[in-house]
Parts: structure tokens; C-alpha cells; sequence
């Protein structure tokens, strides 16, 4: 990880730290004292982002170490690990939500909430889409796991506190219209809130274990890679090229075959600028593993580029 990328990822796990804070203390203490338990559900919901967005810091400065000797590729998968972190805290989070609501419910509800829970609810969804803007932005444009989970993780509060928002509305207007089986809209909401809590964390779950698991890049992901590779001068043809996933970035492994008539130290240069065309053009590739093999002279070589033959006597070329 880059140090502007680093940086840029820290200011949005901090950004989102301090607005859960807010969020926490501004929903938490109306919700008490409005009497809202959707409210109180969703000021339980952010606490749940205040530990995420600390997960979240501390994995993208584990990820922003250099390699060492126990991980040579780096410590890109933090990141992986921590969305996964922060999924797990959602699924906790919705299941608590649920088993209040449902509790709740059973219970009995006497009385709606106050009516400046709704103007707590509304600065709540104002600031948490806000959060999801920013945070979407930048991980997509940085490629950080961490910060899109992140960033869904605020896109989940906003619909929840909406969801929250139309369940307290409903029980104030039934404090108005004296229709006491509104009242009921309340603790709905935050069983509302809790199974979208629980969706979302599934999903975030199952793509963070995916994303932590190395996997290949699809054919059609490495084509550019491969032309690449092939219109170098000296490589007569690319045999296997494979890029897996490690975290944010991307590892390649690739075997070249360059004329069998050269020098080793040739066919090493070869491979090395092959290496540094592939780093330099493509950002994500964080290293390239090269195999250099001679290709087999029983076929016709092949000019994949137009060069004098004087000019380099050694190549194929």
C-alpha cells in the first residue's frame, strides 16, 4: 500500500469514527429520553460502526507494512480480514437489534416516542450518507475491501434509519389520532432494522471470506497483462500467465520463452524488463514472478515485433 493511500484510507476510518461517536451519543440519549427503542436499536447499530471503523484502522495499518521475512507478498489480506471483522460485528449487532424488538413487542408498548426522536433520526440519515459517499468513493478509487465494506456498513444505517424514521413517525401519528396499535410501528422498525442488518452482514461476510482466499484473475481480466508481455522485445511467445489476488493488489505469474541461442544473463534481462512493463503499466500488480524457458527451436520463430536483426544479433528478433 502506497503512503498517499494509506493516508487517504486512515482519514476515512477516522472520519467515520468520530461521526459513529456522534451518532452513538446524539441517538442514544434522545432515544432515551423519547422513549424510542427503534431509536435506542439504532444507537446500538452505530456503537457497532464505532469498533468496525477501529477494525478497520487498525487493519489498513497492519496492510501498509512492508514485506518481511514470514509474509514476503506483504500484508495485503489485513484488509480482507478486517472487512470479515466488520461483517461479524453487523451479524452480532442485527441479532441483539432482533431479540430486543421481538421482546418488545411481546411485552406490550404503552406510549410513542417523542416527537424530536424524528429530527434525531433525520441528522442520522443525513450524516451516514454522507459517511457512504465518501467512503465508496475512495475505496473504489484506492481498491480497498476494508473501506467498501465500510462504506456499505453506512449505506446499511441510512436504510435503517429510515426504516426507524417511518417506525417512529408512525407511532407519534398514532399518539395523535389516539390509535394506540401504532404505537406498535416502533419497536417494528427495529426488528425492520435488524434483519437488514443481518442481510447485509451475510453478504459482506461471504464476499470477505471470498476476497481472503486467493483466487485467479479471469481470462478476460488478463488480456491487457498478456499483450503486454508479448510485445516485449526478446519474448517470442507468453506460455502461462496467471495474476491471483493478494488482498488489494495483484501478484502475476508469468512464463515467457525467449530464443534458446541466447545468453542467460540476456534471457534475465528479458525477463526483467518484462517485470518492469508489467509494474509500471498496471498499478495493482504489486509483483511479477518471471519463468524464463527457451523456446522449443523444432517450431518457426516467431516476430511478434519489427526490429533490425543487426542490431540485436543475439534475439529472435
Amino acid at each position: 500500500m502506497s503512503e498517499q493511500r494509506y493516508e487517504q484510507a486512515r482519514f476515512a476510518a477516522w472520519l467515520g469514527i468520530f461521526g459513529n461517536i456522534f451518532l452513538v451519543a446524539l441517538k442514544g440519549v434522545v432515544g432515551w429520553l423519547s422513549g424510542s427503542k427503534a431509536l435506542m436499536a439504532d444507537a446500538a447499530n452505530s456503537a457497532s460502526d464505532v469498533a468496525g471503523s477501529v477494525a478497520v484502522l487498525i487493519g489498513l495499518k497492519a496492510a501498509n507494512k512492508p514485506p518481511d521475512e514470514d509474509h514476503p507478498y506483504g500484508h495485503g489480506k489485513a484488509e480482507s480480514v478486517t472487512a470479515i471483522i466488520v461483517s461479524v460485528l453487523l451479524l452480532l449487532v442485527g441479532l441483539e437489534i432482533g431479540i430486543s424488538s421481538i421482546k418488545t413487542i411481546f411485552k406490550g408498548v404503552e406510549a410513542s416516542p417523542e416527537m424530536f426522536a424524528l429530527v434525531a433520526v433525520a441528522v442520522a440519515i443525513v450524516v451516514k450518507e454522507c459517511l457512504f459517499q465518501y467512503n465508496i468513493r475512495l475505496g473504489r478509487k484506492i481498491s480497498s475491501q476494508a473501506l467498501i465494506a465500510s462504506a456499505w456498513d453506512h449505506r446499511t444505517d441510512v436504510l435503517s434509519s429510515i426504516a426507524v424514521f417511518l417506525g417512529v413517525g408512525g407511532a407519534v401519528l398514532g399518539d395523535y389520532l389516539g390509535h394506540t396499535w401504532l404505537y406498535y410501528a416502533d419497536p417494528a422498525a427495529g426488528l425492520f432494522v435488524a434483519v437488514l442488518v443481518l442481510r447485509v452482514g451475510y453478504k459482506l461476510v461471504k464476499e470477505s471470506i471470498h476476497n481472503a482466499i486467493d483466487h485467479v484473475l479471469h481470462k478476460e481480466d488478463t488480456e491487457d497483462m498478456l499483450e503486454t508481455a508479448q510485445r516485449i522485445k526478446g519474448v517470442i511467445v507468453v506460455n502461462e500467465l496467471r495474476a491471483r489476488e493478494h488482498g488489494h493488489y495483484v501478484i502475476v505469474d508469468i512464463k515467457i520463452c525467449v530464443n534458446p541461442r541466447i545468453t542467460v544473463m540476456e534471457g534475465h534481462e528479458i525477463g526483467k524488463v518484462v517485470k518492469q512493463q508489467l509494474l509500471r503499466r498496471f498499478s495493482h500488480v504489486s509483483d511479477v514472478m518471471i519463468h524464463v524457458n527457451p523456446y522449443d527451436p523444432g517450431y518457426p520463430y516467431k516476430n511478434n515485433v519489427d526490429s533490425d536483426p543487426a542490431e540485436h544479433p543475439n534475439l529472435l528478433h
